[in-house]
């Protein structure tokens, strides 16, 4: 069975209540799913998993990565995560237009570049998870398990 990790951090619970979606429609694939909060995590913690995936908030008017995943993203990139499938979401708000969930984009660039395999669409929310949003998450989930039934 594969098994995911779930790293994320979430200010307002947008994000939290994305992770909670993502892990149910994961979990309804076959695929044993943990979640750590960042503050609780290393990007090693990784390393032991086939499933690596991010959920943040994108913070303040330059789209910048939020305090606590400063170091998490510093020290993700220093790994080799060739032949794990990852995955990226988060919650922002469409008022900072330029910026819109510009964290989520930062980690997927990150992931693609320490040799990790998107595994499907990132899901960028706009406040808080609407039924769209939900499915958008549930299709991540279908495209991730795809990696592994084929």
């Amino acid at each position: 069975m594969p098994q995911a990790l779930i790293i994320f951090t979430s200010l307002t619970g947008n994000t939290e209540q994305c992770t909670d979606i993502l892990a149910e429609a994961l979990e309804s694939h076959g695929i044993d799913v943990e979640i750590h909060d960042v503050m609780q995590a290393d990007p090693q913690d990784f390393l032991d998993f086939d499933i690596t995936i991010i959920g943040t908030y994108t913070y303040g008017v330059d789209g910048v990565l939020p305090d606590e995943m400063l170091d998490f993203y510093d020290e993700l990139n220093e790994l080799d995560l060739t032949g794990k499938i990852f995955g990226v979401f988060g919650s922002g708000d469409t008022f900072y237009e330029g910026y819109f969930c510009k964290a989520v984009d930062t980690f997927e660039q990150a992931f693609t570049q320490i040799g990790a395999t998107k595994g499907g669409e990132s899901v960028k929310v706009n406040l808080n998870p609407e039924d769209e949003d939900i499915e958008a998450l549930e299709q991540l989930a279908a495209s991730i398990a795809e990696h592994f039934n084929n």
